[in-house]
């Protein structure tokens, strides 16, 4: 085994929009956390979301991703998700990440990185008690904010400057062709140009 574990830091999402408040807040990860590598994993099937509205095809969401990646130090895309197909769920996530680990003989400090908004919903998510003990939970919260530690789980938190904005707020203003500069990356913004999404056109 490796004399020093591998920091690596788990942030999933539906991406759809990836925006300027999830560069800021998994910047402030790397930084906060000393991560050696960033996974931005692209859900295939966010099944918490599908029954709601409708999500953008992954494979559009994954190259959204893609273009934004390089604006966060130590990050990449990860298509874990989108290659097992079907709903999309965390714990089967870490599973794979633990399992390459081990199979290149590298300890683990894996981080799940999630909003304070999405502290609430843990419990209803699936597999929670494997989650609770695979991974160091990373609170990201804006200053002035109150931000609460979930009982029970290894956990920090992650303090973020990070624009006001959500990926809803970014398809409204889109679809009603109002500029999103300031609020999406340009490189991604390209992206959505070039594949004519959230009714945009090139």
């Amino acid at each position: 085994m490796s004399p020093r574990p591998e920091r690596v830091g788990l942030l999933g999402g539906t991406f759809d929009p990836p925006h300027c408040g999830h560069v800021a807040a998994a910047t402030a990860c790397v930084r906060a956390l000393a991560l050696d590598r960033l996974l931005l994993v692209v859900a295939n099937e966010p099944w918490q979301k599908v029954p709601l509205r409708s999500v953008t095809p992954a494979e559009d969401r994954f190259a959204m991703v893609e273009a934004m990646a390089p604006l966060v130090p130590r990050a990449e895309a990860s298509r874990l998700e989108i290659d097992r197909g079907g709903p999309s769920y965390t714990a089967d996530t870490v599973d794979v990440i633990k399992a390459d680990a081990a199979r290149r003989g590298v300890a683990l400090d894996l981080y799940l990185v999630v909003g304070s908004d999405l502290v609430g919903a843990l419990e209803t998510w699936e597999r929670v008690e494997d989650l609770r003990a695979s991974v160091t939970l990373a609170v990201v919260f804006r200053p002035h904010s109150v931000a609460q530690l979930p009982p029970g789980w290894r956990a920090v938190l992650v303090v973020d400057d990070a624009v006001d904005v959500s990926s809803s707020e970014v398809r409204d203003r889109l679809g009603r062709g109002l500029p999103v500069d300031g609020l999406v990356p340009a490189e991604v913004i390209r992206c959505i140009r070039s594949r004519g999404l959230y009714a945009v056109g090139g």
